[in-house]
């Protein structure tokens, strides 16, 4: 897979030749954390952190909530780590504070040990201070504490000149389940086909930045099919999960839904295919991911107008279910209530539905059967839906939420029961 980078200085998108010169300012990180968010994961490096020079702190902060981070760069103790894993962080990266001392102290599915080396030699504090250590010797003390490696091949590092694909190939018969990262020169699609079938992920800058890799060439590199027409299955879901339906991609239409975020698909009948280009039912792609075999595809989407189906169903397999159903009526009934309807009076009524929320907590509160708790956690769940609507927030919003604070690792007082502690 790959991984793309935003390495900051100063607040801006830069890229450096061999971590010393400064030879691309690409400016305001947000639009690219953006892009690079429907790849998946999105390294961010603050060098100024890294240097001792400063920190981008703030700057990083706004980026989590728009991608899945990998943090690194200047975390050298174990309070700086908790906070970016409480911050939403989906990794974090540590250097020098990659020591057994601190790294039992956090989560190891969420720790990668940064080991950046001039031909072969481990260099700490922005890549400037040698250390005498072997990047093999390293990888073996920490195999059993990290999640993963990321190492960098400082010498190639923005140069372009390709990756040492030997090299690689030793290192990561040595980290143990963890998955190894490689950054330094990776350019070529084909490069990034040969790390992944290595079960290699390449972190890119340079490439990306100068348009040498497009974002879709360097993403579909790892794809095969083993269809005549070499297409895709791609299957589509909202942003709750729930199956849309199966579509099909190649590289152009892949290229197309990429650059303009749409679910953009290749039909076997009339190609390039843009849903909802006549019908109106147009879907924001949110995020793409490949499956294990690297043959099929994900397409993640918000979905808008009357659904997925050509037959105005919300999905090709019927209409939508549960809370993703409730939610679509509601919607539906406050722009257009039904004369009378209780629903209606929910949404004209400033109070009623406050008090209905207060009163249906209470009696889940006092519910004692399993019976009496599943209807009174419907009617809760009923006015709780309604709620959003009427203010028009998304319920996958409120998901995405949890699933922020899902990654915290510090654990309040639990006399103080919040969701928080659901992590």
């Amino acid at each position: 897979m790959m991984i793309p980078s935003i390495d900051l200085r100063g607040g801006s998108t830069v890229q450096l030749v061999g971590g010393e010169e400064q030879v691309l300012e690409a400016g305001d990180p947000e639009p690219f954390a953006r892009r690079f968010s429907l790849c998946g994961e999105v390294a961010v490096v603050d060098l100024d952190a890294a240097l001792g020079t400063g920190d981008n702190r703030g700057v990083i902060e706004t980026l989590l909530p728009l991608a899945k981070c990998r943090v690194g760069g200047g975390i050298r103790d174990l309070p700086s780590a908790r906070r970016w894993l409480d911050a939403g962080a989906a990794k974090i990266v540590l250097g020098t504070a990659a020591i057994p001392r601190i790294l039992a102290e956090l989560p190891r599915q969420r720790v990668i040990a940064a080991l950046d080396a001039k031909h072969g030699e481990v260099v700490v504090r922005g890549w400037r201070q040698a250390t005498g250590r072997r990047v093999e010797e390293r990888i073996a003390e920490l195999a059993d504490l990290v999640g993963g490696f990321l190492v960098t091949f400082v010498e190639r590092e923005g140069r372009m000149g390709g990756i040492d694909l030997e090299a690689v190939e030793r290192l990561v018969k040595l980290t143990g389940p963890g998955r190894l990262t490689v950054a330094g020169g990776v350019t070529r699609a084909e490069e990034i086909a040969r790390l992944d079938a290595m079960g290699v992920d390449a972190q890119i800058g340079m490439a990306l930045y100068t348009h040498q890799l497009s974002l879709s060439e360097a993403f579909a590199a790892p794809l095969v099919s083993d269809r005549d027409d070499g297409l895709w299955p791609t299957v589509v879901e909202d942003e709750r999960g729930t199956a849309l339906g199966l579509a099909w991609s190649n590289g152009e239409s892949l290229s197309r839904a990429m650059e303009q975020r749409r679910g953009v698909y290749w039909s076997r009948r009339r190609g390039l295919w843009e849903k909802g280009a006549t019908s109106g039912n147009t879907q924001e792609l949110l995020e793409v991911a490949m499956d294990c075999d690297r043959d099929a595809l994900r397409f993640t989407v918000r979905q808008h107008g009357g659904g997925f189906c050509h037959r105005q169903t919300y999905g090709c397999f019927g209409e939508a279910r549960g809370l993703t159903a409730l939610t679509k009526t509601l919607e539906q009934r406050r722009f257009d209530p039904p004369p009378g309807s209780y629903t209606a009076r929910l949404f004209r009524e400033r109070g009623l539905l406050e008090s209905k929320i207060e009163e249906e907590a209470g009696e889940l509160v006092q519910a004692a059967s399993e019976q009496e708790i599943v209807h009174e956690a419907a009617d809760l769940l009923y006015f709780l839906v309604a709620k959003l609507v009427r203010e028009g927030v998304d319920l996958a919003r409120v998901e995405r939420e949890l699933q922020r604070r899902s990654l915290g690792v510090t654990r309040r007082d639990r006399s103080v029961r919040r969701s928080e502690d659901l992590s």
